[in-house]
């Protein structure tokens, strides 16, 4: 079997065992669930390939391969559901994951060169902010990059995970609008994050073609937390004339809503309904279930986990932006407002 000249990565020893990129890294990691014959194989060609192992796996010895998820912040419901989805991924891949979160008064370069020293493969930063100063560390550490939902893209060739998030709010706004709310208001996040101007856009497109009036105070922004929500929704509830239902950027900031509501002695959805996004473990538990768009957060997880392997082998990527497809989940947050529809 001819062998390539250039410099071996884990996809050129895979393609020619017939294997995957997977069994390769288990072979290097001495793990037993290998057939025999394959790992002989698979032994034989890194021989062949003159397979050059890693500064940070000889740093390891035949230590196991790790990848770390990054958080700018306390962990909540949606890192749960990255976690989860980056953990499941691993054990499939035979890659630890570990969690941390990133200290902002690090200096890039410190904090670089931590994360090459303990041996990282590469990094998966999720809602992360970062700065050139941390991606040109990065590039000189030589550890690969994977952002989900990054609040800013600094460059263009930064590769990204995320999901269809103008459909998601085009989605969750049409739904309102077929149950005849005409009075729509909407509470994001981080004004410069990507997800979130996508969903704003996705919703006053479908207000747009609707024809509904979007007064410049029923769009907010904020950083999708709770509090977002009991403020965002008391200070849309004041208004002369408050919204028959709110479009929120993740399923944290609805149920603030909701609790905003209540407050005031209304109910959901017969006074007010609400959607949100994500759809992580508290929309169907609520009270009551949350309307809420489907982001895969598990699914983005792992292809950000496999892209992250892929680079960190030297592999080609066939695109530095993916974006996998929402899904609105009709609960018992919506209903068909009380009363005559607005006039449109």
């Amino acid at each position: 079997m001819p062998v390539s000249s250039g410099r071996a990565t884990l996809a050129t020893v895979a393609a020619s065992a017939g294997v995957s990129v997977a069994t390769v890294s288990k072979v290097l990691n001495g793990r037993s669930d290998v057939a025999p014959e394959t790992r002989s194989r698979v032994q034989s060609l890194l021989a062949q390939h003159d397979y050059v192992v890693s500064a940070s796996r000889r740093a390891e010895g035949a230590g196991q391969d790790t990848v770390e998820v990054q958080f700018d912040k306390e962990l909540n419901a949606y890192s749960t559901e990255i976690i989860q989805g980056a953990a499941e991924a691993g054990a499939e891949l035979g890659v630890g994951v570990v969690v941390s979160i990133r200290r902002q008064a690090d200096r890039p370069a410190a904090w670089a060169r931590d994360l090459a020293g303990a041996g990282r493969r590469a990094l998966i930063a999720v809602t992360s902010e970062l700065t050139a100063g941390h991606l040109t560390a990065l590039s000189r550490a030589r550890l690969p990059l994977v952002m989900i939902d990054p609040l800013n893209l600094l460059r263009a060739r930064v590769t990204s995970i995320g999901s269809t998030n103008f459909a998601g709010g085009l989605a969750a706004t049409q739904h309102l609008l077929s149950l005849g709310h005409r009075r729509i208001a909407y509470i994001g996040g981080h004004a410069t994050a990507a997800c979130h101007q996508a969903r704003m856009h996705g919703y006053r497109a479908a207000m747009e073609a609707e024809g509904a009036p979007v007064p410049p105070e029923y769009v907010q922004t904020g950083h999708f937390q709770y509090e977002d929500g009991v403020v965002g929704g008391a200070t849309l509830l004041g208004l002369p004339e408050p919204p028959t239902a709110v479009f929120a950027g993740n399923d944290a900031t609805a149920l603030g809503v909701v609790e905003a509501a209540r407050s005031r002695g209304l109910r959901v959805p017969r006074d007010l309904s609400v959607v949100g996004f994500d759809d992580t473990q508290i929309a169907p538990t609520a009270s009551p279930p949350l309307t809420t768009v489907r982001q895969p957060l598990r699914e983005m997880a792992g292809v950000a986990l496999r892209t992250a392997l892929r680079l960190a082998a030297g592999e080609k990527i066939e695109s530095h932006h993916v974006e996998l497809a929402t899904t609105l989940v009709v609960r018992g947050s919506t209903a068909p407002p009380v009363g005559p529809a607005p006039s449109r």
